[in-house]
């Protein structure tokens, strides 16, 4: 993979800065600390381009690469302290014009020529601003190829008919993937077809940090990666944050020799204030910072990474997740390879609208989950009715509890008693787990897959249960349902063997990724890992469970008041918000997410009504329960109230009649539920549908023949699903974003498409 080699180091979140006084230099790091090695400030680019430094004050030239001379026709240290008018041509001007945009923080391409001592030269170059400067990389445009994409197992790269055409071809087949694994296949073959390499490969980050292959294309005479897993520590933590601000990142060549920069650090007076004061202090140089620079040098040590599996070059481009890094898509060649600036954001762009069918497809997932806990809901719900007790019913067939999480045991903990199914430890056993589990939970549902590596001492449930999936469905009480499997010996395959012991600190020497031969360990005591899917089921079984157990001990409350004072307590820690009446409508008892909500005291049901904007709603909705006897189920409307709610919240009400003998109603249970995340999920899906809609009627502005209208109408195409498929997931509080992600997504992914044909001269 592209990574760099050092000793596992404790795992951190995503990002940067580090302090500098533990942090290496770049170039100073060795492999017991080259997870803080200062990638970012290289000091120095890759040869296949040229890097100008401008003070943003007076577009003056402060830092230059060495090799000026080479590229420009004038040297470095000549060029310092002049302004981009003396490199002739159109330069300045196009800078000059970029530099007027407001945001330049990530870098913005530009077309130019200029004509210096070595005659008129054009060239693709970014600029990105920098505090108190402008950043310019620059490389010489290649004569835009003409040839088609070459058949499978050569490198011939598309021209520009073909990049758009892949394009188009691509953005389509991702919006038909139904899975990840045919959506990262596709992602692939697309990405070899666009650039020619060797090998491309999607690189997927599990919770630990550790990466596996997921998906490959490749030259016919290459071995095959596919399976292969790394340890999470080749990708150290800051390249990780550099990977997620600056997505796309070229090696030509692995053997060049670093080109430096002209001076070394970057002059104290490059950023300092134009009406500085006479007496403020002439500031200190500092190194340039060159995360978002397209053509900084990599460190050493992963250079050395890459030669020691015989990797020339690489591409590599960041798929992101909902701000995450989700995963890579790394292309190797093994001989020198460049990637033009229309190829870089071309495979920018495809990871990005694979980026977004992925979040499609793991909602998509996620709507499923919520389909099984509907029916289970519904399963236990007629249960609690006909026979008293969901438990039995939850129990009665075990297919349908362990199914779902391919799980090979279950548990509950209720009311101090225990039920299982399928194989599973001891009670003793279950019992200890139990406690274990309590002492540590906040709330949120426990999963592991290696229970005897997280907590030694019950080491004696690996073998029926080394994964371990808990759910709390009480605030008061250690009630709990768990699901087990059992554990299963498996082989992983890594790139080498982790493990490997080094004699010294010397890459050249020795490292523990020198070898990268095929290196397999059997695995034991763990179980096969809970996927996102599966937690998500599981909590929400949790919580289905959770109102159910609330709903009966509601009942409980009405039919047997010698049982209020321990029954008030669950329904009391409830987050839903549950009234009970009696019969006549005369309000019993409201919990206190209910009277939160309302912000009122209500003797009885029909004066209830008046906190709503319109009364008669509800009063209808109680007159229908009173007669009809069965449920009733509206979205009303709670009005404003003094010193505190400012606005009108809407809420969905659900009013359960009781009932007891003769047919009369014992009483009434009314919840409440908080409807405020449902209108934002459904006002970001209009947002984006009119977005869509109105990109769509442009779309055919400005076709030309490089298939235009094809990409971009793929594009909405595929925004327009995933906005389906998130939107069919339900209306939680992540929804609205998660739309909204998707309308950012297609607008980056549009803007570099215009980039792309502004790259080509389209």
């Amino acid at each position: 993979m592209q990574a760099q080699e050092c000793r596992r180091q404790p795992r951190r979140q995503l990002g940067y800065p580090y302090r500098v006084d533990t942090s290496p230099a770049f170039g100073q790091a060795d492999l017991t600390n080259c997870e803080r090695e200062q990638i970012h400030l290289a000091g120095s680019i890759q040869p296949h381009g040229v890097l100008l430094v401008l003070r943003e004050r007076d577009a003056l030239v402060v830092q230059a690469s060495a090799n000026c001379a080479a590229f420009l026709g004038i040297a470095a240290d000549r060029l310092l302290g002049q302004t981009l008018q003396a490199l002739g041509g159109d330069l300045a001007a196009q800078v000059q014009a970029l530099a007027l945009l407001p945001d330049l923080a990530e870098p913005r391409p530009l077309q130019a020529h200029t004509r210096g001592a070595g005659g008129r030269r054009a060239w693709s170059g970014m600029l990105h601003r920098v505090p108190g400067q402008g950043v310019l990389a620059l490389e010489l445009q290649a004569a835009e190829p003409g040839a088609e994409p070459g058949p499978e197992g050569t490198d011939q790269a598309p021209g520009a008919a073909g990049l758009m055409a892949c394009l188009a071809e691509a953005v389509q087949a991702f919006g038909q993937a139904a899975s990840i694994t045919a959506l990262c296949d596709s992602l692939v073959r697309s990405v070899r077809q666009l650039t020619g390499h060797d090998r491309v490969m999607v690189y997927k980050f599990d919770p630990d940090g550790h990466g596996k292959i997921i998906a490959e294309a490749r030259a016919p005479v290459l071995d095959s990666l596919l399976g292969h897993q790394y340890p999470s520590t080749d990708i150290p933590q800051r390249a990780r944050a550099l990977y997620l601000a600056n997505r796309v990142r070229v090696l030509v060549d692995v053997h060049y020799q670093p080109v430096p920069l002209v001076p070394a650090l970057l002059p104290g007076d490059a950023h300092a204030s134009a009406n500085a004061g006479a007496n403020a202090g002439r500031p200190e140089a500092t190194d340039l910072d060159m995360s978002m620079c397209t053509l900084r040098s990599m460190s050493p040590l992963h250079l050395q990474y890459l030669k020691n599996m015989g990797v020339t070059g690489t591409l590599v481009v960041s798929l992101v997740r909902e701000g995450r890094l989700w995963g890579l898509v790394a292309a190797h060649h093994y001989s020198a390879r460049a990637v033009s600036a229309a190829q870089r954001s071309a495979c920018d762009l495809l990871a990005e609208v694979a980026a977004t069918r992925i979040a499609a497809i793991e909602n998509y997932a996620h709507a499923q989950v919520a389909m099984l806990v509907r029916r289970l809901e519904q399963r236990l719900v007629e249960a609690t009715s006909t026979e008293g007790d969901w438990r039995l019913a939850l129990f009665r067939n075990p297919r349908t509890l362990l199914q779902p999480l391919e799980a090979t045991g279950a548990a509950l903990f209720h009311d101090g008693e225990l039920l299982t199914t399928g194989e599973v430890p001891s009670t003793p056993e279950l019992r200890s787990l139990l406690a274990w589990v309590d002492a540590g939970n906040a709330g949120a549902p426990f999963a592991t897959n290696a229970v005897s590596k997280v907590a030694p001492t019950l080491a004696s449930l690996t073998p029926l249960a080394s994964g371990v999936l808990a759910v709390k469905l009480s605030q008061q009480r250690p009630d709990y349902l768990m699901w087990f499997r059992k554990e299963q010996l498996h082989s992983v395959t890594w790139a080498g063997d982790p493990s490997k012991p080094m004699v010294d600190n010397d890459p050249l020497t020795l490292s523990p990724r020198r070898s990268f031969a095929v290196w397999s360990e059997m695995v034991r005591g763990t179980a096969l890992p809970w996927s996102s899917a599966e937690l998500a089921l599981g909590r929400a079984i949790g919580v289905s469970l959770e109102d159910i157990i609330v709903q009966v001990n509601a009942v409980r409350l009405l039919v047997a008041e010698h049982q209020l004072a321990g029954v008030r307590a669950t329904v009391q820690s409830s987050h839903e918000p549950v009234a009970i009446a009696d019969g006549s409508g005369r309000m019993l008892f409201a919990n206190p997410a209910f009277a939160t909500l309302l912000g009122q005291a209500a003797p009885t049901l029909d004066t209830l009504a008046q906190a709503f904007t319109q009364p008669a709603q509800l009063l209808t909705g109680l007159e229908a329960v009173r007669s009809l006897h069965q449920s009733w189920r509206g979205e009303l409307v709670l009005g404003q109230r003094d010193g505190g709610r400012a606005e009108p919240l809407p809420v969905g009400v659900r009013i359960e009649l009781v009932p007891g003998r003769d047919a009369q109603a014992l009483g009434y249970i009314l919840v409440l539920r908080d409807l405020s995340d449902n209108h934002r999920a459904a006002a970001a899906r209009h947002h984006l549908e009119d977005a869509l809609q109105q990109a769509g009627g442009a779309r055919h502005e400005g076709s030309g023949a490089l298939g235009a209208d094809a990409v971009i109408g793929a594009i909405l195409t595929n925004a327009s699903l995933a906005a389906m498929d998130i939107a069919d997931s339900g209306s939680g509080p992540g929804v609205a974003p998660l739309l909204e992600e998707v309308e950012a997504s297609a607008q980056r992914a549009a803007a570099l498409y215009s980039r792309i044909r502004q790259q080509l001269g389209a």
